[in-house]
């Protein structure tokens, strides 16, 4: 089997370009949904239930993709043209999705109103998600690969600043930040529309630089197992997840921790903040609304903490090992979660979710780059990346399915909510050294 080349830092570089735009709009959708259906409406309890729609979407359909990317070959690419109709899909949605609350409808017909847009924006968004990592499994050599993927961090961080700063910005600009009863802000409806036009310009970007390797190339770099040769045009999802390699299972299951912990902060943070350091709970006032916009902040502080963190990982990772990077990220960013208890002070939780963007960090570079590494010789990557997007989905759903009930549990007060995800990611830390890493 060919080994496949080393690409230049701006290949790698130009592989997931585009995903800075994808998560422009990943990030205004993650930090300003319970804040639409909170003005919309949403009773505190019941947040959390708005959040099963972009997850039971990933897992419907990431596998798919995957699946049906396997085996696409066209002139445009094998992954290229699902990444372009996801994200043309997506600019249309975000300009719907803010605009709920707008239509005159009853505050019933708004709320189905935005799940029905939240179920489209998020389907497009884990369309056009999904392809990155991908081609970066496809394109990219195991020396090369955590280098791939930290750079695909930078962007998802870079491109998570911008979003989640926009709302915060066009308020400094003059924008209004309040609106009437059951109307989201303008400030948050223009944050969509420019997230959209960024989105398709990135998207355009990676198009037009990245050309996929035909069929025979590809065969060429990614030999098969002679056990699954003769398969390999076939993608049965429960043959493919019984014979996953055990790698597939155990990152799963540090998955799961994570990304419950991850569901509670983007689903009670505004909630959390607005308590804590606004003194108010009532959705409808001003000081809710200026809570909203620092939550942007918060976030934006997240996302400088994770991009300084990916550049640490990699070096990191060779000197100490992959598992203990990961693992250390992990409990640093539940210290994050935990700390933000002790702090009333608006500016002393940049110091919390400084630490949270280092377990952020390791979560969008780490798993990758053990699992894809895991896979050689299995075939199926786009299949097997679609079905562990499942790791991503399930713990999602389940938290949010719970989440009324636990916050129930800790007297409705969403700081605890943070503080139970802190918890989360310490034993996720220590699920990590359970994982079997396959070295390069």
């Amino acid at each position: 089997m060919k080994q496949l080349p080393d690409l230049s830092f701006w290949k790698l570089w130009n592989i997931s370009f585009g995903f800075f735009g994808v998560q422009i709009a990943y990030a205004l959708q993650s930090a300003n949904i319970s804040r639409i259906f909170a003005t919309l409406g949403a009773d505190p309890h019941n947040l959390s239930y708005f959040w099963i729609l972009p997850p039971l979407m990933g897992i419907i359909i990431q596998p798919i993709i995957g699946a049906l990317s396997d085996k696409t070959w066209t002139r445009f690419g094998r992954r290229i043209p699902y990444l372009f109709v996801g994200a043309a899909v997506a600019v249309l949605v975000m300009c719907m999705l803010p605009n709920a609350g707008s239509f005159g409808l009853t505050v019933a017909g708004a709320m189905v109103f935005g799940l029905i847009s939240l179920m489209f924006l998020d389907t497009s968004i884990n369309v056009a998600m999904q392809p990155f990592k991908m081609m970066v499994g496809d394109m990219v050599n195991e020396k090369q690969k955590t280098t791939a993927y930290s750079i695909q961090s930078f962007l998802c961080n870079a491109g998570s600043l911008v979003g989640y700063l926009f709302p915060i910005i066009f308020t400094w600009m003059g924008i209004r930040n309040e609106a009437a009863k059951g109307v989201v802000p303008d400030s948050v409806i223009y944050s969509f529309y420019i997230g959209a036009a960024i989105l398709i310009a990135c998207v355009i970007y990676t198009v037009a630089k990245v050309k996929e390797m035909p069929p025979e190339v590809y065969n060429e770099y990614h030999a098969l197992k002679d056990d699954v040769k003769e398969d390999e045009k076939s993608s049965n999802m429960i043959k493919l997840l019984a014979n996953a390699p055990k790698a597939f299972w155990t990152i799963g299951l540090v998955q799961f921790f994570c990304w419950a912990a991850f569901m509670y902060m983007w689903t009670y943070t505004n909630g959390a903040i607005a308590s804590s350091c606004w003194g108010t709970t009532d959705v409808k006032s001003a000081a809710y609304q200026d809570a909203g916009n620092w939550v942007g902040v918060l976030f934006a502080v997240q996302a400088i903490g994770s991009v300084v963190w990916a550049a640490v990982i990699p070096w990191l990772s060779k000197m100490t090992s992959r598992k203990f990077a990961y693992s250390l990220s992990l409990v640093l960013g539940g210290i994050g979660f935990i700390s933000v208890m002790l702090f009333a002070d608006k500016y002393l939780l940049f110091i919390s979710y400084f630490l949270i963007g280092f377990a952020w960090a390791a979560m969008l570079a780490m798993p990758f780059t053990l699992l894809t590494n895991a896979l050689q010789g299995y075939g199926h990557m786009g299949s097997y990346l679609g079905l562990f997007n499942g790791t991503i989905c399930v713990p999602q759903i389940v938290a949010a399915l719970v989440g009324g009930l636990l916050l129930s549990m800790v007297g409705g007060s969403q700081v605890m909510m943070l503080v139970l995800a802190g918890v989360l990611l310490i034993i996720g830390a220590a699920c990590v050294f359970v994982i079997k890493d396959k070295k390069s």
